[in-house]
């Protein structure tokens, strides 16, 4: 499957309560993970564009829900990043508030892309919120981000190793993607579009 043709990729709105969130006329995919993972830079990738959305090197940049819709015809779903971020206790509950409203009551959310950097293995965070999204039925895309830090030789052993932390039922394999030499991309795509129709 090719990687569509990114005519228009725009940012929507920031939504800081479920309230905000745009009508669910779109299909929609999540990116969700650890602080500093890499969400903003991926989306970017994906879609070609440098500066679409915010990165930064400080974890915790995004603190919203924020819509990007694509080609008019998709959303692109930038989540609040969790773990490591510096903010106050109730902050990090409210984020937490917002993530959880908005995937289990988003209609139209067609699958959730979990991203993981291949360098470290699961936390504590990462097998909460698949063991939380699992009884939802969304579909889970496991990605390994910051791929070309890690040698090819090193990938199988801690693919199995991520797998077993994540438990047994984390059968699917994961995509191993580079937002620096683009490994990954075509595939992530694929997974996409076969979601989104």
């Amino acid at each position: 499957m090719a990687i569509p043709k990114i005519a228009t990729a725009e940012f929507v709105l920031s939504a800081n309560t479920p309230q905000q969130f745009p009508p669910p006329v779109y299909p929609e995919v999540a990116f969700v993970g650890r602080s500093n993972v890499g969400k903003s830079t991926l989306i970017n990738t994906l879609l070609n564009r440098k500066n679409l959305v915010r990165t930064s090197s400080r974890p915790g940049c995004t603190q919203a829900v924020n819509f990007f819709l694509v080609n008019d015809a998709w959303y692109f779903v930038d989540l609040p990043g969790y773990g490591y971020a510096k903010a106050p206790l109730a902050v990090k509950a409210a984020w937490l508030r917002l993530l959880e409203s908005y995937l289990s009551g988003r209609p139209n959310l067609r699958a959730v892309a979990l991203l993981m950097d291949c360098r470290r293995l699961p936390g504590p965070e990462e097998m909460e919120l698949g063991a939380w999204l699992r009884p939802l039925g969304r579909q889970v895309i496991r990605v390994l981000t910051k791929a070309d830090k890690l040698k090819r030789g090193q990938r199988a052993r801690q693919a199995k190793e991520i797998a077993a932390q994540l438990g047994p039922e984390e059968d699917e394999g994961f995509i191993w993607f580079s937002a620096l030499s683009h490994e990954g991309r075509k595939e992530l795509w694929a997974k996409l579009l076969a979601v989104l129709g």
